[in-house]
Parts: C-alpha cells; structure tokens; sequence
C-alpha cells in the first residue's frame, strides 16, 4: 500500500457501515479529502454530510465527484458487504484505481502505533468502547475505531491521540488477520459465519492464528475456558484477572479486581449482565498493560455509559421498561437473557427478534429456538437477508414452529406497536443486527405517546 501521508483523497464504498464511517472520520479529521457512497440514508450519513464529507445514495458512475475520477492520489476503500454488482465499486476496478478492504487499511493506519485489539464472535464492540473510554479518559493518547456508536460520545470514533490505537479485529472474511497487535484479546469464539468457514474448527483455527500475531503470550487476554495460551479473565473464578466480591446494588455491578500485580477496589460498572462485566475485566487488564494508571481507571469505568444498541435501555420507567440490542446468535441471546433475568427476575419478559441472514438461520436454528424459548412471548420479524438470497424452506415462520414459548407468532413490522401495546409483559426487548434498529426510535416514541 501507498504511504498514506502521500494519499490526499479517500473514496468509501459502503461509507455508512459502522466501521468504514470510523475511518472515513479519521481521514477527514486528518484533512484529507473524504467522499462515499451508500445505498441507504441513515443517521449516520447524515452525520457524516454534516461533518463535510458528501456521501452519494445512487449506484451510478456520474455521481462519482470529478475531485475522485483522477486517479492521482487516490484510494479507494471498500467492504466485502458491497455486492459484487455495484457499479460504483466495479468502475474503480476497471480503471485501475488503487483498492483496498476496510481491514487491510484499519492494519496500515494501526501498524506504527501501539495496537490494541480487541476480538471475538461476541463482545468485540462493547470490550472495544470501554477500552477506548478508560484511556481517553485517563489522558493516554489513543485513537479508538468502534464498531458501534459509544454513549459518552455520541460517536464510533474517539480521538485523544495518536500514539494508541483501539481496533476492533472482525472475524468475518478472516479480516482480523491484517492487524498486527501489540496488545489483544479474544472474548468468545463460538461458531459463527460458517458460510466463511465452514465449521467450527476452522474458525477457532482462525483466532488461534490470530493470537500467534501477538509476540508475547503475556499480551493475550483471554476468557478463562478458551482452549488457548494468554493472561486468563473470570469472574469469581481463579484467573490472572478475576472480579471478586461482586454484588448488584440500584443496577450496577460492585466489585474488586484483581490482577498479577495487586488489586483494585470498589470498582462499579453500570452495564447490566455478566458478560458485560466480562467484557470490563478484559478492557482493564488491556488498559493496564498498554500503562493507563490504575489510579484514574475507577472514575472511568464507573462513568462509561455504554453503546447504543448494546442493553439500551429506550424507557425505564414502573410501568414499562424496553431494551434495545444488537444480539444475532444464541450465544448473545442466552447473555441478554441471563442480564435481563438478573435485573428483573420477577418479570415477564417479551422478545421481538429479527433474524439475521438466511444460512446464521439455518446453521443455528436449534440454538436460537433454545435461546428465544426462555423468554414469556416471542415476536418474529421476517429474516433479513442482508447480503444474501433467500434459501428454500428457511423462515422466520419454519423457525417459530421450533420454539417452545407461551405465546409465539410472526408479525410485520408495520404491527409491532400494536403487539407490544398489547403485551401484558412489562419488559420488551426489540432485538437483531438488520434494520430493527431504524424502527425502536419510531417504536419508543409511540409507546410513550400511549403511555
């Protein structure tokens, strides 16, 4: 790849997805050029057009800016999400422009800087922001690249510095093995993406190859069953960082923790569940390693206030209390389970899920009917595909008939307020990685309206 000191312009194809919109912010508040393309409008292109980045919503080779069609300094970034059709992106390749994937420049920009990477089938996004937030907050100069919008800032983007970088190391398309980490972490290795790899060994293959990148063992945090060498996290169970004494007092989490070199007390964390607390423990110990000073850290993580679409809470009131979360495999639904269970064990709880890609479906369909039978109610949306084409037989309604619930059904999304209206349970989570996430404003502000 080009210095990219020597690059002036950037061109994001899918310049809305989480991760490229990080970057696209970076270029930009580098000084550079910045201009994209998305299919879709959403808040965060809009935020982007009013930060002086133009972003195109049309596919088509004239609404390229004129500043992009000459090649000089030019580089042209896309993500394995843009379909192989896309005109856009096909016209670069045709003319010769100079290409890379979102990772292999998230590897360039973090590769003469402390690296700290966060990974994970679940967690990296949430493990990530607390990272990010208890350096920025203990004035280390990081730069931390989010996969999600952080609470504290408004923003998938934290700028302190440049000496630190926080990246978050995707598992999909193997993208994480383009990083080269100083420091790193792996939260969970579940099967996941097998229409990448294939089955499970060959995705724990892949995170055990990407902890070999790490030059010293000691710079691998790890959760404590993982079947691989690195410093070991638990809670309430012996490893090298371990929360003890852990206690829920007004919905958060009191604990200590202790590390090879001491212990640090009465931290408190206000994410509710315990994978959450998991992922706290890992960001400490990252945070410690990278030279944070322990001293700082408590005020920090008891002043992180989350990631948008990770437990948000949309109301919490005595009458209703609804959830917003980003959960799409079972392994993350049984977590949100297990913190909502712990938060209102009294409760009845409804679920409104959208599943997330056709073959996640099918490859999982055991696991998410397990997963989704512990909640009261159980509310379906259709699958959204995402980048895939429908596959025979697998639907939302083929998977309600394996869930062993109270009351099931599937519904439009049109007729989601009216089911949740109309649900006696007092705790509703509307659920999935798809485009639910552009309804629970719409739905929030109505079921206030009734309220």
């Amino acid at each position: 790849m080009k210095d990219l000191n020597q690059i002036q312009t950037f061109y994001f194809v899918g310049i809305g997805g989480i991760g490229m919109s990080a970057l696209a912010r970076y270029f930009k508040m580098q000084g550079k050029a910045v201009f994209g393309y998305d299919k879709t409008p959403t808040d965060l292109t809009d935020e982007l057009i009013a930060e002086g980045i133009p972003v195109s919503f049309i596919d088509e080779i004239s609404e390229i800016q004129k500043e992009v069609i000459s090649k000089e300094n030019i580089l042209v970034v896309y993500t394995p999400a843009i379909p192989k059709g896309n005109k856009i992106l096909n016209y670069f390749v045709t003319k010769d422009f100079h290409i890379v994937k979102r990772a292999e420049l998230l590897g360039e920009v973090s590769k003469n800087t402390l690296c700290l990477a966060v990974a994970g089938t679940h967690g990296k996004t949430t493990t990530s922001a607390i990272l990010g937030h208890l350096l920025a907050e203990c004035n280390m100069p990081v730069t931390a690249f989010l996969g999600g919008i952080a609470e504290n800032y408004n923003s998938n983007f934290i700028y302190k510095g440049s000496e630190i970088t926080v990246v978050e190391a995707d598992e999909f398309d193997r993208s994480f093995l383009q990083l080269r980490p100083d420091i790193a972490c792996i939260t969970s290795m579940d099967a996941d993406h097998l229409d990448i790899y294939g089955d499970a060994a060959e995705i724990e293959n892949a995170f055990r190859t990407f902890a070999q990148l790490v030059q010293k063992e000691e710079n691998v945090f790890i959760k404590r069953d993982l079947p691989l060498d690195g410093m070991t996290v638990a809670i309430e169970e012996s490893a090298d960082y371990e929360a003890q004494n852990v206690k829920i007092k007004d919905g958060a989490y009191l604990f200590d923790l202790k590390t090879p070199n001491g212990i640090l007390e009465n931290l408190i964390f206000h994410l509710p569940g315990r994978h959450n607390l998991s992922n706290a423990i890992m960001a400490l110990g990252m945070a410690i390693l990278a030279g944070s000073p322990t001293d700082c850290l408590p005020k920090a993580l008891a002043s992180f206030k989350g990631v948008k679409r990770r437990f948000s809470y949309k109301i919490k009131s005595e009458e209703l209390v609804l959830i917003d979360d980003y959960a799409h495999h079972p392994t993350e639904i049984d977590a949100l389970f297990q913190a909502v269970d712990e938060m209102y064990p009294n409760d009845h709880k409804q679920i409104v899920f959208q599943p997330h890609l056709f073959s996640r479906t099918r490859d999982f369909g055991e696991g998410f009917a397990k997963s989704l039978s512990q909640f009261d109610e159980v509310v379906l949306l259709d699958i959204y595909p995402a980048r895939e084409e429908p596959i025979e037989g697998i639907t939302s309604e083929w998977l309600l008939n394996q869930i062993d619930a109270r009351q099931k059904r599937v519904v439009f999304k049109s007729a989601l307020t009216e089911v949740l209206l109309k649900s006696k349970c007092r705790i509703k989570l509307l659920v999935g990685a798809g485009d639910i996430g552009a309804e629970v404003n719409k739905i929030t502000q109505k079921l206030k309206n009734e309220a």
